[in-house]
């Protein structure tokens, strides 16, 4: 489907830089005849796709209802919906999506750059190590949102799990969330590493490596409390592959290769 009448297009604007959205991004955005963008979450400078005629809507001070009466007030517009990131993790397009499909509106879902990725890449690592950690598990700490949570959310669960945990939307309460990664039956501990990755592809981006006895006072330091991901794991430490990855492992054979084949 392409960014056409009547067509809403949900799009991942990415993590900040204009140019960190894929091409197909750049593509509606060029198309749109309505676009609507969260201007405290992303950078005006991606608007730059956009034509000169195109209709531009701030969405940071909008309701649900304010966004869908604008797609009822267009209903032959191609229209432009940017969101943070990838659209599909704490984007809210889901409730989005059921206006589309209760009112029979075309839409799609145009992917982009997470800033989960966009964190990994600023610092320099990759986050499934071979023989420290090959989960990643993407949560929050539950604060002014909590209803939102599902029974299954349990951070104190996930931190005794270990692994490499992504935490969305929690540098608010930085005192809480380092006592619950540091709470009975916890893998973590006080030197376990973590990464404060605040603003990633930004003029001001900060990268901050820590450690999850000292990630409050960093938090508090940096007086950071939005726009951050913070990541916590062993696989985050410097030098920590414990083995080779068995896609190049000479010995290790699979469909294209042979197990003893050389370059």
């Amino acid at each position: 489907m392409t960014c056409e009448a009547g067509v809403i297009s949900f799009i991942g604007a990415g993590p900040g830089a204009a140019d960190l959205l894929t091409l197909r991004a750049v593509d509606r955005l060029a198309r749109a005849d309505v676009v609507l963008w969260a201007g405290s979450l992303v950078s005006s400078d991606v608007l730059r796709h956009c034509r000169a005629d195109a209709m531009l809507l701030d969405t940071k001070a909008m309701t649900l209802e304010d966004v869908t009466a604008v797609y009822t007030e267009h209903p032959r517009a191609a229209i432009a919906r940017l969101h943070s990131g990838d659209p599909a993790c704490f984007s809210a397009i889901g409730e989005q999506i059921d206006w589309c499909v209760q009112h029979e509106r075309a839409f799609e879902i145009v992917p982009g750059v997470s800033s989960l990725g966009a964190a990994a890449a600023a610092a320099g690592i990759e986050l499934t190590v071979p023989g420290v950690s090959q989960s990643v598990v993407i949560t929050r700490l539950a604060r002014r949102t909590t209803a939102a949570l599902g029974p299954g959310d349990d951070l104190v669960a996930y931190a005794a799990q270990g692994g490499v945990m992504a935490l969305f939307l929690s540098a608010g309460d930085p005192e809480r969330l380092q006592a619950t990664l540091l709470s009975e039956g916890s893998v973590y501990a006080q030197d376990t590493p973590a990464l404060i990755a605040y603003r990633v592809s930004w003029p001001d981006e900060q990268v901050v490596p820590t450690t999850v006895g000292q990630l409050a006072a960093e938090l508090a330091q940096r007086s950071i409390t939005t726009s951050a991901l913070i990541l916590v794991g062993a696989a985050l430490r410097p030098g920590a592959r414990a083995r080779r990855s068995h896609v190049y492992d000479p010995s290790f054979s699979h469909q294209y290769r042979p197990s003893g084949a050389t370059p």
